[in-house]
């Protein structure tokens, strides 16, 4: 390699570095947002309409949370008057949803309607992060305030009515479409892993220049890892 070439790439590892630590400030950002707790334009639930999507679109957009060779195959579900409903049977193990506002928003707008983020879970995510999101989906369409969800959930944990996180257990949050909230309209390109209470530390998560979040929450013995990735599902670059 000669010295133009060895200048190019070293800007093309630098422009790559800038990047992934601006993909890591926004995806921070976002998950701080998901922790505060402020004054919230949503203080109840929307009528249950608001919160549907046409089955197709759904479908579409669920699909978009992962690289098409994972997707394809992958059980989809969308959300129904009840919870979260089978549309398309998968084949590998995976599945992918639209989570909303009670899942993946931060509690000020935990009644947001408008919110929509496409997540793909791999089949260990399936089988134990995944059911936690389903169990509160259902409750919180049967008229449960936040509140009552959020010790049932914690009571289902504790007498492990709900399993703890398998090993492996992740998932994908890759798509260029979708609504995280006001506060956080579009999630940056990301990958989260799932365990049972772990120390961040252990992975290095939080430190200057690690490339890795970590967040715990101690009520639900859960401890989340995200990573910033440069492109979206559709192998375009992030930006």
């Amino acid at each position: 390699m000669n010295s133009q070439e060895e200048n190019d790439a070293d800007k093309n590892l630098g422009a790559i570095a800038i990047k992934r630590f601006a993909l890591l400030v926004v995806l921070a950002t976002a998950y701080q947002a998901m922790a505060q707790d402020a004054t919230t334009a949503y203080p109840n639930m929307a009528p249950i309409e608001q919160y549907l999507m046409d089955r197709t679109a759904e479908i579409a957009l669920a699909r978009g949370a992962a690289p098409e060779s994972i997707s394809r195959d992958a059980e989809i579900l969308v959300l129904g008057r009840h919870g979260f409903e089978t549309a398309v049977k998968g084949k590998n193990g995976f599945v992918c949803i639209v989570e909303r506002s009670w899942t993946s928003a931060p509690d000020a707008e935990f009644w947001n309607p408008k919110v929509r983020t496409p997540i793909c879970f791999n089949a260990a995510a399936a089988r134990s992060y995944l059911l936690r999101n389903l169990k509160r989906t259902g409750l919180i369409l049967a008229g449960r305030t936040k509140a009552q969800v959020d010790e049932t959930i914690v009571a289902a944990v504790d007498k492990k009515e709900l399993p703890a996180m398998e090993p492996g257990a992740m998932c994908y949050m890759m798509s260029k479409q979708g609504y995280g909230g006001d506060s956080v309209k579009h999630w940056p390109a990301h990958l989260m892993f799932f365990y049972s209470q772990t120390d961040p530390a252990t992975w290095g998560a939080g430190l200057p220049d690690s490339p890795i979040l970590g967040l715990n929450d101690t009520r639900e013995h859960l401890t989340t890892f995200a990573i910033a990735v440069q492109r979206w599902s559709d192998g375009t670059e992030s930006r």
